[in-house]
Order: structure tokens, then sequence, then C-alpha cells
């Protein structure tokens, strides 16, 4: 009789723990710290929106959600550290397009594969890129840098912040649709690019909206076309690229991702504590300081973005010849 109603009491405890093992994962998400990986240096604007991000959803979800700065190869580092981190919801990635939606583009040994690799959480913002010429160039429009350039190529050159980034695959999309021989000049960021672009050395600038505007409110420079689908409202008196008759929709953004297998009600979760985040007023106004628009999409809109990036970018790759192994 005593043997039987160990039995029972045995039986009963192990029920209780089965059920507390397979307990729902969403049930789970308050257990440990959140990790939200950027694999950037910080002081940036993509550091600076994802502690913004971090501290909201702490908020909301009541535990700890700490950003770190994981370093390295242009940002690959980090997306494999992600890549191999337990698909649990405690291990997030914040990151720019190129690394997730261009890098497998350019690498022809990528360490990860961002569709299979990594499941969409939300998008957090979009931003664009503008052509902005400067004295060198008396150019008021897109058409008549284009006559300018023909009839002066041995001065048709543009600036970037680097080599392989996504103002480079663009100017160089344009300069093939345009028909000119525009060549690449490379710097280590935007200020070297725009300081020579204003004093002369340079004739074109193609770099991000935000890095663009200060100078050209201040009559410094001449911003042309913005590379959205509509008119950038920090710039609404400028054209789009397709305004002017060039088919060059080029938006840049930030994303979270989650470890691929990470469970469908966990991502869920997550989704709903960023765009909480994203559509909170300060967070939103803060965004539109550093000229990012704020989103908060679906996990499935990020997923579309993606794929829609992609194939944008295939030909603008090609078109720029850049090669990381050159």
């Amino acid at each position: 009789m005593i043997r039987r109603r160990s039995l029972v009491i045995a039986s009963v405890l192990f029920a209780a723990a089965a059920a507390g093992q397979t307990a729902p994962a969403h049930a789970q998400l308050g257990e440990q710290p959140i990790r939200i990986i950027f694999p950037f240096t910080g002081g940036g604007t993509g550091d600076a929106l994802a502690r913004m991000v971090a501290d909201k959803m702490r908020a909301e979800l009541n535990r700890p959600v700490i950003v770190e700065n994981r370093t390295g190869a242009g940002g690959r580092i980090g997306v494999q550290a992600v890549k191999t981190a337990a698909p649990d919801g405690s291990t997030l990635l914040m990151v720019p397009i190129a690394p997730v939606a261009v890098y497998q583009l350019v690498y022809k040994n990528l360490e990860y594969d961002p569709f299979t690799d990594l499941v969409p959480v939300a998008q957090l913002g979009t931003f664009d890129f503008g052509i902005a010429v400067g004295p060198k160039v008396p150019a008021k429009s897109l058409k008549e840098l284009i006559a300018w350039a023909k009839a002066n190529p041995n001065e048709s050159n543009y600036g970037t912040p680097a080599a392989g980034t996504l103002p480079h695959f663009l100017a160089a999309l344009f300069g093939q649709r345009a028909g000119i021989d525009f060549r690449h000049v490379t710097y280590k960021g935007s200020a070297g690019a725009l300081t020579d672009l204003i004093g002369g050395q340079i004739a074109v600038v193609v770099t991000t909206t935000a890095d663009l505007l200060e100078n050209h409110k201040g009559g410094k420079l001449r911003v042309l076309a913005t590379s959205d689908a509509q008119r950038s409202k920090f710039l609404p008196d400028i054209p789009t690229f397709r305004e002017v008759g060039f088919d060059l929709q080029a938006t840049g953004w930030y994303g979270m991702f989650a470890p691929a297998k990470t469970p469908p009600e966990v991502i869920e979760r997550l989704n709903k504590a960023i765009v909480n985040a994203i559509k909170s007023p300060d967070v939103a106004q803060r965004m539109l300081t550093f000229a990012i628009e704020p989103t908060g999409t679906s996990a499935a809109e990020l997923g579309a973005i993606m794929k829609r990036d992609a194939a944008f970018w295939a030909p603008a790759v090609k078109a720029s010849g850049f090669s990381p192994d050159k």
C-alpha cells in the first residue's frame, strides 16, 4: 500500500515537472535577460536607436534588456553571434539593411544566410539617400548634372562613405543608367567626402540624406534627388530619382531579427514590444531628429521587404564592380 502511494506521488511530481518544461515559450520569455546585439561601434545613430528601443522593451517585458556592440567584419561577426544563439528570444540582432539584405550579393563565402539563419521580428525605421553637388558643378537638376558630366568626363567623379556601401552601389547604378562615366572616390565616412565636395575637390557625393541636410540647408551643397519612393519629409522640395525619370528606389532601414527556429509566439511577443517602443511619442520624435522615419512593421512585412531589397540591390552591386577580394 505504501509502495503504491509512493508511485502515485512520484507520478504526480513527474507530471508537474514535465508541465513546467513544456510551458509555452512566451510564458518563459520573462525568465532571463535579452541581449540586443548591434554589430557596429557605439555612439552612432544605430546604436542610439538600439538603446532607446531596449529601454522601452525593458519596461514592457519587465526583464533586463541590454545592448551589446559585437563589432568586426562590417557587421558580419555580430550576425554570426545571433545565428548561433539559442532560439529562445533571449538574443536579438538590431542591424541596418546591408548585412541582412545585401551582403549575400557581395561576399562569395558569407558565413551565414540571412534568409535561413535569421527570422525577422520587426522593421524599426527607414532612411533614404541623396545625390548632391558642390560649387564645382553648376547643375541644379539631375538632367543638368548628366549634361555636365558628359561634357566634363575628366572631372566626373563621386565620393561615398566607403567602397562596398549602399551609396556606392546606388551611385554606380545611377551612372550606368544615365550613361555617364562616373568614377568612384572612396572615403572613410561621409565627413571627408563632404569636406572635399564643398571644397571643390570632387564633383558629387552620394550618402544618406541625414548627412547632407545641414550643408544643403546652409547653401554649401545642393541635393539634386533623393532615393525613396516618396519625397523626403526632411527635404520636401527635392524630387526623387523616380520623379525625374530614373526607376531607382533605394531605401535604407533598421530591423530586428532573432535566430532561426525561434518560436512564432516568441516572435509575436517581441514584435509587440518593439512596435510599441517605436510608436511611443518620445522614441518616434527622437528618430525623426536622426532623419529616420519610424515604421514598426510586422515580422512578415520585414521578411517581404528583405526579399524586395535583395532583388533591387543585385544589379546595383553588379554595376559597381565591387569585390571585397580586390
